[in-house]
């Protein structure tokens, strides 16, 4: 089982690491559910910590329908991470039919080889997650997918996780997300098919700075 927690800065992260995460996916600003991190916390994450790190792509909170100017702008942060040299990269982009854009998925995936590749929990924002899930698998070589199968919690979408995972076969990793805690993990991986899970608190609570 692979555990991956959710940061906010430098010090979370490695209060992250030293309870047991696997994997950390940095980002910024979660009141609005992530933004991409500066570059000088990618680059001190990336010195300090000895887990996998992945990085947040996103120039703004709000909608995953982006405009050309925030498109460079993620361009432009796929480079840094492949130069700093991190694990991966998270990003999720949704036509105005909110469905998944498989064509910008497919150019930005290209930008980031060969850094592995989240696809967002914006998928749980798509009207059919299912037939939006087979059409990335069709249409694109992502390597993870974070969803909570479109409910508040991972626990609550627990079947639509499930059916993805079925779907899926093996192609790409399905991440269990979705107010996830440490004590839920017990009960959740023998309920939810997927090896892998990602949340705030998932090692516990990472607002003790003192580390």
């Amino acid at each position: 089982m692979i555990i991956e927690a959710c940061v906010e800065n430098i010090h979370e992260a490695l209060r992250a690491e030293s309870l047991g995460a696997h994997r950390v996916e940095i980002c910024e600003n979660l009141k609005v559910d992530g933004t991409t991190p500066s570059a000088g916390t990618i680059k001190v994450a990336k010195k300090l910590l000895k887990i996998p790190i992945m990085v947040l792509i996103r120039p703004r909170g709000g909608n995953f329908i982006y405009s050309r100017n925030e498109i460079e702008i993620m361009r432009h942060d796929i480079e840094v991470c492949k130069k700093i040299g991190v694990h991966g990269v998270v990003f999720g982009t949704l036509t105005r039919d909110y469905t998944i854009d498989s064509v910008l998925v497919k150019e930005l995936i290209e930008i980031a080889r060969p850094l592995r590749v989240t696809f967002h929990k914006a998928i749980d924002k798509t009207f059919n997650i299912l037939e939006e899930f087979r059409s990335l698998l069709m249409n694109t070589d992502i390597d993870r997918v974070l969803t909570s199968g479109g409910a508040k919690t991972a626990f609550d979408g627990k079947e639509i996780i499930n059916e993805m995972v079925r779907i899926a076969n093996g192609q790409v990793k399905v991440i269990s997300a979705g107010k996830i805690h440490q004590s839920d993990l017990p009960k959740l991986k023998n309920i939810i098919h997927s090896d892998e899970f990602h949340g705030k608190k998932i090692v516990g609570n990472l607002s003790n700075l003192d580390i």
